[in-house]
């Protein structure tokens, strides 16, 4: 396995193609109730989560993506996988913020996005239900979102935007707001989309930034190798893929489906558990 993941640049930093997300960490599965439980039990001590986040570092997979804030037991595994393999971390933070347009609201999201800083974030991009509560579609634009993306600017970290909604794509770019990059959920199964994925597909091809994509495998509606070649091959060289998963083996696999896909090969894996495989699967 290559020890150097291929990178792109995000508002002048340098950062893995691959991104670790954290739904299947944290314990957000978009399943149901039990498998949230099972993920929460799996990942129940910071040795467990650090196990995980091991790999990716060790095969040069240094970026991180989810809300960070509030969760110390999470950024003590990120420590601990930082010190077992001498790398740091890029934190890209999603914090949930209050939008109100009252200065009590706007201070508590100033506290927020502080406490992001001190966590070490890099980049730190307002949730998507916070930002998606400014946008006006009449007039195109994304209210008072400039003076959240001043905070995080004046906190010395870098600004993007967390869209489940294309329009927050179409109306940054629109108006020019101070954003480095955008996230945008896109897969081969449509889901959680908003509109088709061929829509979504030229939203990617024409920000102006680079764009973080998340949930590639639908939340393990498609497999890895499916959802993860699909995404590789049908968006630019400076944007990037979140991947969840729950087990260092599991990582493993993401990793070297998508080496392969870079490297125009098969990928080296072993077949499916099966009772009796037919004979073209042995």
């Amino acid at each position: 396995m290559s020890e150097l993941f291929p990178r792109t640049t995000v508002g002048g930093v340098s950062l893995s193609r691959m991104i670790i997300g954290t739904n299947w960490i944290l314990g957000w599965s978009h399943t149901g109730s039990a498998a949230d439980a099972m993920i929460r039990r799996h990942h129940s001590t910071p040795e467990a989560v650090a196990s995980l986040l091991e790999v990716f570092l060790r095969a040069g997979v240094d970026t991180l993506m989810g809300p960070f804030v509030g969760r110390e037991s999470f950024m003590a595994a990120v420590k601990m996988a930082e010190d077992r393999v001498g790398r740091k971390m890029i934190l890209v933070d999603t914090p949930i913020i209050n939008v109100d347009d009252n200065a009590k609201a706007r201070a508590e999201a100033e506290a927020v996005i502080a406490e992001s800083k001190r966590l070490g974030s890099t980049f730190c991009f307002p949730h998507h239900s916070s930002a998606e509560q400014l946008v006006n579609k009449n007039k195109q634009t994304i209210d008072r979102l400039p003076d959240y993306l001043k905070m995080i600017r004046d906190h010395g970290m870098e600004p993007g935007l967390s869209a489940h909604m294309p329009e927050l794509v179409i109306y940054s770019d629109k108006n020019s707001y101070d954003v480095e990059t955008y996230i945008q959920i896109y897969n081969c199964a449509g889901f959680l989309m908003q509109v088709e994925v061929e829509y979504i597909n030229r939203v990617i091809w024409n920000a102006k930034k680079p764009v973080m994509t998340i949930k590639p495998m639908a939340a393990g509606r498609v497999t890895p190798f499916v959802g993860l070649n699909f995404s590789w091959s049908t968006i630019r060289p400076c944007d990037m893929v979140t991947v969840g998963c729950m087990t260092p083996d599991e990582a493993a696999e993401d990793i070297e489906i998508s080496l392969a896909a870079f490297e125009h090969r098969a990928p080296e894996l072993q077949g499916r558990s099966s009772p009796n495989k037919t004979a073209i699967m042995k």
